[in-house]
């Protein structure tokens, strides 16, 4: 045999040499649950080890993180439900909690990237993306609480705007509505291909923002399907989207792989709460290790093509690499 593969495959050094692919604390995103008040952290039960934080005791936790080289992070916030109404107006109000705490982070830590959550399910007393009206939701009638929104946290100091809502139209609508009003510098991470997917529920459990009734179908992506991912992408980079995300990611790393294949912005992924809950419930059970079992998946995710990954294992993966 003149061919031999095992041949760089002898030695540690070599292996190390001809890595293809490459991952670091550079390419991770955490995501961090808001909460209003003092001295919270409240674990969440259906995802260990992550917590929803009153923003005095997350900026600690935050400088740990960047310590370990994590530099960017996804807010979400934890609404109580007597703020919530149809029109989602507690996401803009002067007194949101959360808005707040982006200024409160951004002014202890300049250096670091913030990116919200825009949607109206986190305000809305139906819990669904969009307005709703007669048991649909509304598309268009959406838009405006969209922009109100972003609006309201690029005020606020957000780096990055998440749409995450997957209302037809959004991007460009907010991008208009950014740019009118003199933040032409914040960016647009759209949740290009969002699927109805069966791996958000500890999520929604810590935001407590389950659908009152109904389900997503309607705005959220079916599974099955590929094609129309390159037409959502299509749709939000000629919008003004500057990257587009993947979500989940686990399941649809051949969603990263095209759309990585097809348009020359960033792609990221979101290794999702189902995704990540899986894990933590079969490593307690000892029938895998943690730290190999994550490595492996996120390192799948950068090889099929995400430039950045928002995955609740960020802590743990940064401290593994610092080891």
């Amino acid at each position: 045999m003149h061919i031999r593969p095992r041949r760089n495959r002898k030695s540690a050094a070599i292996r190390q040499m001809v890595e293809e692919t490459k991952i670091g604390a550079e390419h991770l995103i955490y995501p961090i649950f808001l909460k209003d008040g003092k001295n919270i952290k409240e674990e969440i039960s259906s995802l260990p080890k992550n917590y929803r934080w009153s923003i005095d005791q997350l900026l600690p936790e935050l400088e740990a993180c960047m310590k370990l080289g994590i530099m960017t992070y996804d807010m979400f916030p934890a609404v109580d439900d007597h703020l919530k109404d149809t029109l989602a107006t507690y996401s803009y109000a002067e007194e949101n909690f959360y808005l707040h705490a982006i200024r409160k982070i951004k002014e202890t830590f300049p250096e670091i990237v913030l990116m919200s959550d825009v949607a109206m399910d986190p305000y809305s007393s139906d819990g669904h993306d969009g307005f709703v009206s007669n048991g649909r939701i509304l598309n268009d009638e959406t838009l405006p609480i969209l922009n109100k929104m972003s609006l309201a946290q690029a005020q606020a100091g957000i780096d990055i705007i998440g749409p995450s809502d997957m209302m037809d139209g959004r991007v460009g609508s907010i991008r208009e509505t950014l740019d009118i009003n003199g933040f032409t510098d914040v960016s647009i991470m759209s949740y290009t291909a969002k699927y109805a997917s069966a791996f958000y529920g500890p999520f929604r459990d810590a935001l407590n923002s389950a659908p009152k009734h109904g389900d997503k179908k309607t705005y959220q992506m079916n599974p099955a399907n590929k094609r129309e991912a390159i037409l959502e992408a299509e749709l939000d980079f000629e919008e003004g989207a500057d990257m587009l995300m993947v979500k989940p990611a686990l399941c649809y790393l051949d969603i990263i792989h095209v759309l990585r294949e097809n348009f020359n912005v960033p792609i990221t992924a979101y290794n999702v709460s189902g995704e990540c809950a899986m894990v933590y419930a079969a490593a307690e059970k000892g029938w895998l290790n943690y730290d190999m079992a994550i490595s492996e998946i996120l390192l799948s995710m950068r090889r099929a093509g995400a430039d950045g990954i928002l995955t609740y294992f960020a802590k743990d993966f940064a401290t593994l690499l610092k080891k």
